[in-house]
């Protein structure tokens, strides 16, 4: 890599980061464009661009997250007993999901980010204040969910914050509470999402050079390095903001990305 390319993806990594720490979404909905771009501007085969760009991004989480909850256990802000009940449906789901990206062409897969990185703003932005005695589900309930967005992250290469945060805030848990939890979710997502990708790219034809089944490391490394760095300073941030500016923030996000990708799926 030259060294305008690693200097682009450190830019990245830090943004990733910053963001996973901020927001509790492992940095994925803010990785897959911008790595999508510069794998097709060096020509990466277009029918595996996409693909790459999420595992890639995928990848980076199971460093990422590491920061981030540590900043946030240092708050007292991650609900472990959450974490337990969501994470073996999380990494079932997040086994699953690659493999069912695999089925999908560039186009469509890169229009079903873009539709759920929306819908999951639109919720964060607009979903009505939870029922009062509205509660998390018991231990088949989570299992399910965490199957659902094990399955979901997978698919689109995020940790799951863009569905588990609302999820939980839904639920009546605290919007910072539900980012730190969504911050610890993000590992198990990462680490079966990862080997998935590995998995189940392994044979795929045409990847170029240093690939690891459908994860790019050189990528990978300088991304995961600059990240890890940020991502404690994001964590800091989040326990300042207001609730209604962070939901704020993490939904204009997350619609500026998805933009991107609906644009990506028809060009």
């Amino acid at each position: 890599m030259d060294w305008s390319l690693i200097l682009i993806l450190l830019a990245m990594g830090a943004g990733g980061g910053f963001a996973a720490g901020l927001l509790g979404i492992g940095g994925g909905m803010v990785l897959v464009p911008f790595i999508t771009m510069i794998f097709t501007a060096r020509h990466f085969p277009p029918e595996v661009v996409v693909h790459m760009a999420i595992a890639t991004s995928l990848a980076t989480i199971m460093f990422t997250s590491l920061s981030s909850v540590r900043a946030h256990h240092a708050h007292g802000a991650v609900l472990w007993p959450i974490v337990r009940l969501l994470a073996p449906g999380i990494v079932l789901g997040s086994w699953i999901g690659p493999w069912l990206g695999k089925q999908l062409d560039t186009t469509t897969l890169a229009l079903v980010f873009a539709l759920f990185v929306a819908f999951s703003a639109t919720q964060m932005l607009i979903g009505g204040k939870p029922a009062a005695a509205r509660e998390l589900p018991g231990a088949p309930g989570m299992f399910a969910a965490g199957g659902a967005i094990g399955v979901v992250s997978g698919v689109v290469g995020a940790g799951g914050g863009f569905i588990s945060v609302p999820f939980m805030s839904w639920c009546n848990v605290r919007i910072h509470n539900a980012v730190a939890t969504s911050a610890a979710l993000g590992f198990p997502i990462a680490l079966s999402g990862t080997l998935s990708n590995i998995w189940f790219g392994w044979h795929q034809a045409g990847l170029p050079p240093y690939s690891l089944g459908y994860i790019y490391v050189p990528a990978l490394a300088v991304i995961a390095a600059a990240s890890v760095l940020l991502a404690p300073l994001g964590a800091r941030a989040a326990h300042r903001m207001p609730v209604q500016q962070l939901k704020r923030v993490f939904a204009l996000i997350l619609y500026a990305l998805a933009g991107y990708m609906l644009w990506k799926a028809f060009h």
